[in-house]
C-alpha cells in the first residue's frame, strides 16, 4: 500500500477492489470535514470506468459512472440507482425514501435539463411511475438517435448554499479546478475562481475567499456558515482526480449543497478526451541555468550579419556592443569582409578560433537556418534571433525548422522577431536599439518590440537602473520562465517585470514563478485582459473559463503581482525595490489636505490596503501636533497651513509607533512649507529613524505647482516613492509591495 499525504487528507492508492457502490450505499447525508480527514482513493475503479468509455468511443461518462468516480475519490454524492423500467424506479425510490429526483441516463445527452430529462420533488410511487415515462419520452423526442440507458433515481436533497465545483483543461495551464456559487448565480454573475491542480489545503481554502460572494459562505442574515473544511476537501479531491487521470478534460459538480454539517454533490458531469496530449519541451532547471548564464553573461559574442554600413541592423548591433562598453570578445561574421569596425571578420562562426557564448543574428530570415546549423556545430549555447519573417508573418514552417535545429544541436533560441537584449552588469547591449548604461536591480522583458522601446525610454527618463531588458518576440524557445530561472539566481537583479500577450506553457511559468516569487517580486503585464472570447466548452465550468480569469487567479496562486497598465508595470518595477518589507498590515495616511486624504483612502481600498483603526492613545498623541480644527483618526489631517515642524512631528510619531506598519503622505503645496522643504524634512526624519533601527515603507503624493515635481524626484532618489499630481500611483506601488510580501509569507 502506498500512502500519499496531502495536509490533513490521506490519499490511499491501494488497489482496492471492494465495490464502491456497496461501500457508500448507506451514505444519505453530506460528508463533513471530519468524515473527509481520511479519504481512500480507488484508482482501479476509475480506470475501469474510463477504459470502458474509451472502448465505446464516448466523450462523456453517464451519471451512474460519475457517481462511482466520485465514490472512488471520497466525493460525497446522494444515494441513487439506475432504473431500466418504471417498476425499478418505484422500487428504488421506496427504498431510499421520498422525495426523489429522476434524471435521464444517455451518453449522448449531456445537458439533461435542456432535454426535459430531469424531474425533481417526486413524492409518491405514482409520481415516480409517471415521471419515468415522461422523461423517456422527452429524451426520445430531444434526440431520436440517443441511446437511452434508463433513468437515474436519486435521493433529493436540499438546504444549504448551492455552489459549483468543477475542473477544466486549459491549453496553456493544463488542469485547473474551479469554484463559485452554484445554480443560476454562477450563470448570471460568472463569479468563479480557478487554481492549478492539484491543490493543497491552503490553496483550496483560498478559493472559498476568492469569489466576490465569499461572505455568503460565512453566513448572512442569520444563516449558518458552511463547513469550509468539507468544501476544501472536495476541491482537493477533484484536483487530485483530474491530476491522476488527464483524460478527464472537464468536470462539474453542480450544484454542491454546502451547509454547516458538510458538503454533498447533487449532480456530476464528466467530459473525457482520450486523444494523446503532445509533450511539452521542458529542459531541466540545471540545463536552463547552464545555458542562460552563458547567453546573458557572455565572455564572447558573435554578430552574424555584422556590417560596416550605416543603417544596417548588423551595423547598429556592432556599434552598441562597442560603444556600450562591452569588454568581452566581439567576432563580426560576414561572408566577404576582412574586418569590421577594427575587428577581424570571419566568414562563419566555424572559422572563429576561440569559444563563443552567444550569437546575435542580424541577417534575413531565409539565411537563419543554415547559419544556425553552423552555430550548433560550433557548440554555441545561445542564438539571439533579431530577424522577422517567421511565425508572425505566417511562416510557421520556417520557425518550426529553426526550433528543430536548435533542439538538435542544443542551442537555445531568443526570438525571433526581437530587438535583442541588454545586460548592464556586463555593459552588454546586444541589440539594434540605442545603448543603455543606467545600471540597477530591475530586470524587464517584453514580448513586443514597441513595449520594449517604451521600457527603455521610461527607464532612461526616470533614471531607473536596470540589470536587464530582454525582447522575447515570437518565443520560439526561450520564454518568461527561462528568464525567471536565470534572474532568480542573478545577484544583480532584485525585481523582475515582464510584459507578455500569452504564455506558451503557463503551467511551467506558474511553477517557476511560485518558487521565484518567494525570493524576488515578479510583476507581470498580461495584454488582452479584456477579451470577451471565452472558449466554447461542454460544461458550465468550461464555458465560464474566460482566459483572462484563469491568468488572474493563477498569478495570485503563484504569488505574482499583476499590473493593469504599462505605466503600472514600470512604476512597480521602479518603486517596489525602494520600499522595505512591511511588518504588518496597518497603514496610516498623514495629509495636509482633506481632499487628498479622501482620495488616498479610496486608493487604499482599491489596492487592498488596511487603514489602521486609530487607538485612543495614538489618536491623542497625534492631536498634540495638529491644530484643533485638524482631524486625527485615519487619515491624520494636519491641514494646509502648518509649518514644517508639524509634518516632521507627525511623521516621526508614525515611524516610532510600532503599531503603524506603513505611512502614506499627502502633501499640499503651501508657502509655509514649500515642496523642497517638505521633501528634505521627510528624508531627515526617515534617516533619523533608520539610525535607530526603524524602517517602514513610506510613499508620498504631492499636489501643487510645478515645484512639486522636483520635490517628488528628490524623495524618490532618497528611497521614498513619490508622485506629483497623483494620489493613485503611490498607493498602488505600496499595495504591490504588500501583495508580494503576503504571497512570499513575509507578513
Amino acid at each position: 500500500m502506498k500512502i500519499k499525504e496531502i495536509n490533513t487528507m490521506t490519499y490511499d492508492t491501494d488497489e482496492d477492489h471492494t465495490p464502491t457502490q456497496a461501500k457508500h450505499a448507506d451514505r444519505l447525508g453530506s460528508a463533513s470535514s471530519s468524515d473527509l480527514e481520511r479519504v481512500v482513493i480507488n484508482k482501479t475503479a476509475v480506470r475501469e470506468i474510463l477504459d470502458q468509455a474509451k472502448a465505446q468511443g464516448r466523450t462523456s461518462l453517464t451519471a451512474p459512472e460519475g457517481k462511482l468516480v466520485c465514490d472512488a475519490y471520497g466525493i460525497a454524492v446522494p444515494g441513487e440507482g439506475l432504473a431500466k423500467s418504471a417498476a425499478d424506479a418505484v422500487a428504488l425510490a421506496q427504498g431510499m425514501g421520498f422525495p426523489v429526483v429522476l434524471k435521464i441516463i444517455s451518453p449522448e445527452i449531456l445537458h439533461k435539463t435542456e432535454a426535459g430529462g430531469v424531474l425533481v420533488g417526486l413524492r409518491s410511487a405514482a409520481e415516480v411511475e409517471q415521471g419515468y415515462a415522461t422523461i423517456m419520452a422527452n429524451a426520445a423526442k430531444h434526440d431520436p438517435h440517443a441511446s437511452l440507458l434508463g433513468v437515474q433515481v436519486q435521493q433529493m436533497i436540499g438546504g444549504g448554499q448551492e455552489v459549483i465545483i468543477g475542473a477544466v483543461t486549459d491549453p496553456s495551464f493544463g488542469k485547473l479546478v474551479a469554484f463559485g456559487l452554484g445554480g443560476v448565480l454562477v450563470e448570471v454573475l460568472k463569479d468563479i475562481t480557478f487554481r492549478l491542480a492539484p491543490l493543497n489545503r491552503e490553496e483550496a481554502l483560498s478559493m472559498l475567499d476568492g469569489i466576490q460572494a465569499a461572505e455568503v459562505l460565512k453566513g448572512v442574515r442569520g444563516a449558518e456558515p458552511v463547513d469550509r473544511e468539507a468544501l476544501a476537501a472536495m476541491l482537493r479531491s477533484v484536483s487530485q482526480l483530474i491530476s491522476d487521470f488527464p483524460e478527464i478534460s472537464e468536470m462539474d459538480l453542480n450544484p454542491v449543497f454546502a451547509s454547516a454539517s458538510g458538503a454533498l454533490a447533487a449532480d456530476v458531469r464528466i467530459v473525457v478526451d482520450f486523444a494523446p496530449q503532445p509533450e511539452r519541451y521542458r529542459p531541466s532547471q540545471d540545463d536552463i541555468l547552464r545555458q542562460m548564464n552563458r547567453i546573458m553573461r557572455p565572455d564572447a559574442v558573435a554578430v552574424i550579419g555584422a556590417s560596416a554600413e550605416d543603417g544596417k541592423i548588423g551595423n547598429s548591433v556592432m556599434k552598441n556592443l562597442i560603444n556600450g562598453g562591452y569588454e568581452g570578445k566581439i567576432y563580426p561574421i560576414h561572408p566577404r569582409a576582412e574586418e569590421i569596425m577594427g575587428r577581424k571578420a570571419y566568414k562563419s562562426v566555424l572559422d572563429v578560433p576561440g569559444g563563443i557564448d552567444v550569437a546575435v543574428f542580424a541577417i534575413p530570415a531565409k539565411f537563419v537556418a543554415q547559419a544556425l546549423i553552423e552555430v550548433g556545430k560550433k557548440k554555441i549555447p545561445g542564438a539571439v534571433l533579431i530577424p522577422s519573417g517567421f511565425a508572425e508573418t505566417g511562416n510557421v514552417e520556417g520557425q518550426q525548422e529553426i526550433v528543430r535545429i536548435g533542439r538538435q544541436y542544443d542551442v537555445r533560441l531568443m526570438g525571433p522577431n526581437i530587438y535583442g537584449f541588454y545586460y548592464t552588469p556586463k555593459n552588454l547591449c546586444a541589440t539594434f536599439c540605442t545603448a543603455y548604461d543606467v545600471k540597477g536591480k530591475a530586470a524587464l522583458s517584453s514580448q513586443s518590440g514597441g513595449i520594449g522601446m517604451a521600457i527603455i525610454g521610461f527607464s532612461r527618463s526616470a533614471k531607473m537602473g536596470v540589470s536587464a531588458i530582454v525582447g522575447l518576440g515570437n518565443k520560439s524557445d526561450i520564454d518568461e520562465d527561462d528568464l525567471l530561472t536565470f534572474f532568480e539566481q542573478d545577484d544583480n537583479t532584485e525585481i523582475i517585470a515582464q510584459h507578455f500577450e500569452d504564455l506558451k506553457d503557463g503551467r511551467s511559468f506558474a511553477e517557476v514563478a511560485r518558487r521565484v516569487s518567494k525570493k524576488k517580486p515578479i510583476v507581470v503585464l498580461k495584454a488582452g485582459r479584456t477579451s470577451l472570447g471565452a472558449r466554447a466548452a461542454s460544461s458550465h465550468t468550461g464555458a465560464l473559463a474566460g482566459n483572462d480569469k484563469i491568468y488572474e487567479d493563477v498569478f495570485k496562486q503563484a504569488g505574482v503581482i499583476r499590473a493593469r497598465s504599462l505605466r503600472d508595470l514600470l512604476e512597480y518595477a521602479r518603486g517596489i525595490p525602494k520600499l522595505p518589507v512591511p511588518k504588518g498590515e496597518n497603514v496610516v495616511i498623514i495629509t495636509g489636505a482633506g481632499g487628498s486624504g479622501v482620495l488616498l483612502s479610496d486608493a487604499c481600498v482599491d489596492n487592498e490596503l488596511s487603514l489602521m483603526t486609530m487607538p485612543e492613545d495614538l489618536d491623542a498623541a497625534f492631536r498634540k501636533f495638529i491644530p484643533p480644527f485638524g482631524a486625527a483618526g485615519n487619515p491624520v489631517d494636519i491641514t494646509g497651513g502648518e509649518p514644517p515642524a508639524t509634518y516632521a512631528n507627525t511623521i516621526r510619531l508614525g515611524l516610532e509607533d510600532a503599531r503603524i506598519h506603513s505611512i502614506i503622505l499627502g502633501y499640499w503645496h503651501t508657502i509655509i512649507t514649500p515642496p523642497m522643504t517638505f521633501a528634505k524634512l521627510v528624508i531627515e526624519v526617515k534617516e533619523e529613524m533608520k539610525a535607530k533601527g526603524i524602517e517602514k515603507p513610506i510613499v508620498a503624493s504631492l499636489a501643487g505647482d510645478v515645484e512639486v515635481e522636483q520635490a517628488a524626484e528628490y524623495l524618490y532618489q532618497h528611497g521614498v516613492p513619490a508622485y506629483a499630481y497623483s494620489t493613485e500611483i503611490p498607493v498602488a506601488v505600496l499595495g504591490a509591495k504588500y501583495k508580494w510580501a503576503r504571497g512570499a509569507g513575509l507578513i
